[in-house]
């Protein structure tokens, strides 16, 4: 029985997301290692599907991990900066002398489409159901909220143009927030202890 990650609308409440184990499985199964790359790609960049399959040799820098995406090609009009994680620039030194141009290609052509049968086949395979290739954003969007990512950071990440876009996420980091709320702990603990004290002698001062 397939597992159903939920409606394919994604509003505030509930984005579809794959869970950590489910994509390791999913990216397992998937038989071919081009589309397996791309997809490993946009789980580690965030990248729309069609910022992954044009990104070119000349926007990347892999000496200092960093790939940009040009504003013509952004959907926000504005230029995208990518810092790379060790995940992302290896599945880019995988690709390195099969194209003079294009980074991700298949036979020797440069791929034109993600969304293919060997990628459906692999989430079948899996027992993921209702999943689109673009959840793969929302994946990664969801897990750096999870792991503690603040908004404006993801929005820069992203490529968002409104901090709104980025709000759907902030459910997923409850605990994050709540850490932020301890750090206030240090200035108010001291007023708090003080307040204590002095009531404390209060209620037990002698009576003359």
């Amino acid at each position: 029985m397939g597992v159903d990650i939920g409606p394919r609308s994604y509003d505030i409440v509930n984005p579809a997301i794959l869970l950590g184990d489910s994509a390791i499985i999913a990216l397992t199964l998937c038989r071919e290692l081009a589309q397996r790359d791309v997809a490993l790609f946009a789980l580690a960049t965030g990248l729309r599907q069609s910022n992954v399959l044009g990104l070119e040799w000349a926007h990347v820098n892999l000496d200092t991990g960093h790939a940009w995406v040009g504003a013509a090609q952004s959907k926000s009009r504005r230029p995208i900066a990518v810092p790379l994680n060790a995940t992302a620039v290896k599945v880019l030194r995988r690709q390195l002398g099969k194209h003079s141009e294009r980074v991700f290609t298949c036979r020797g052509r440069p791929i034109s489409w993600a969304n293919t049968l060997a990628w459906r086949n692999a989430l079948k395979r899996a027992g993921i159901e209702n999943f689109r290739w673009h959840d793969l954003r929302h994946t990664w969007a969801s897990w750096h909220r999870q792991s503690g990512t603040p908004t404006h950071e993801l929005q820069r990440f992203g490529g968002w143009r409104s901090w709104v876009m980025v709000e759907r996420y902030a459910h997923l980091a409850p605990d994050h927030l709540a850490k932020a709320a301890n750090r206030l702990d240090a200035l108010l603990g001291g007023y708090d202890l003080a307040t204590s004290e002095r009531n404390r002698r209060k209620n037990f001062a002698p009576t003359l």
